[in-house]
């Protein structure tokens, strides 16, 4: 093991002898007494492996039985991980550099203990199809990939258009482009190293940005089980979810059936707006952005595998002007095809 202390935690001092790691009461955690053992938590850089440590520390002054214990002490609280120096080593310096605060993240959220290498492998052996490349599709294309996601591939032949500009996706240079082309030159801008080609392959996971997605497509990624997490930014509202996972959790067509219960007009509505061009769509950038970040949050979550994302059998929605986000719950209908498990959560 290499001790390094978790990367996003400052070490501060709460008196003469208490050192705090980290500030945040949910994150930090406090050493009482530590004095001049102090000297141990300044080689935790992953230098060293741990007899190395303690070795450096007995030159400092400090004995090997107390640098023993204040590594155990903080391997105990959470704070302590095995320096990933392979993963370094395997990165060119910027791209380390720029990822760094992924690991640092992951480290921290999911308590790995590995310096987030875990996750990151994850992340770059993921292959996701981000299925329409307006402003919403494109911001979720190029956060996955700067987030770490291996290949990340947009499919959308329609033009770009003024209104489908965003900071974080297409640029006026892509005026009148394909918009699945300018989204993959968006995603290589925001991450070179991430791959954009699509050779038909089966995708962890499907993202559908269209308001209203046509049926052949679902259908489709319901039979070949792809996990597909729908999104929408229409009508000032915001929508993620439900991410599908099929036959495990309630589909698209669930909800479709949950809503014409409650509405025995929704299929006639539903038609119509599958069909329909929305322009413009009363989708403003921040909305854009909100919506497309927390879509990409909840795929990383199900493609990092450590939580069960909340999208699943729910929707994460913001009406304006509010901006509050809200959960609903969807279950799994009994007249849908799917065969869904009924786990509403």
């Amino acid at each position: 093991m290499r001790p390094a202390l978790k990367a996003g935690l400052l070490p501060v001092w709460r008196d003469r002898y208490s050192l705090q790691i980290g500030i945040d009461s949910r994150r930090a955690v406090a050493l009482e007494g530590l004095g001049s053992a102090a000297a141990v938590i300044s080689l935790l850089d992953g230098s060293r492996d741990q007899a190395a440590v303690i070795a450096t520390a007995q030159a400092c002054g400090v004995p090997a039985a107390t640098a023993s214990r204040v590594l155990s002490l903080l391997a105990v609280a959470g704070v302590l991980d095995d320096f990933p120096a392979q993963l370094h080593r395997s990165m060119p310096d910027e791209l380390r550099a720029r990822l760094a605060p992924e690991l640092a993240t992951a480290s921290l959220a999911y308590q790995d203990g590995d310096g987030g290498a875990r996750t990151l492998a994850r992340r770059r052996d993921a292959f996701v199809r981000v299925h329409g490349a307006s402003r919403t599709g494109a911001n979720i294309a190029t956060v996955l990939a700067a987030s770490g996601v291996g290949r990340v591939a947009c499919t959308d032949p329609a033009p770009a258009e003024p209104a489908d500009l965003a900071p974080a996706g297409l640029i006026r240079a892509d005026l009148g482009e394909p918009r699945g082309e300018a989204a993959s030159r968006a995603v290589r801008r925001a991450a070179p190293e991430a791959k954009t080609n699509d050779f038909g392959a089966v995708p962890d996971l499907a993202i559908l940005t269209d308001p209203y997605p046509s049926p052949d497509l679902v259908s489709a990624l319901m039979r070949d089980r792809v996990p597909h997490l729908m999104v929408r930014a229409a009508e000032a509202i915001g929508v993620v979810g439900p991410l599908v996972t099929p036959k495990r959790s309630a589909c698209l067509r669930c909800v479709d059936l949950r809503k014409a219960d409650a509405d025995p007009a929704w299929p006639k509505i539903l038609a119509q707006a599958t069909c329909a061009r929305f322009r413009p769509q009363a989708c403003d950038i921040v909305l854009a952005a909100m919506t497309a970040t927390l879509a990409a949050a909840q795929a990383l979550a199900f493609i990092d595998g450590v939580v069960v994302p909340v999208a699943v059998n729910g929707t994460l929605e913001v009406e304006l002007p509010d901006w509050q986000w809200r959960r609903r719950t969807w279950s799994a209908h009994a007249a849908c095809s799917c065969r869904a498990r009924s786990t509403g959560n």
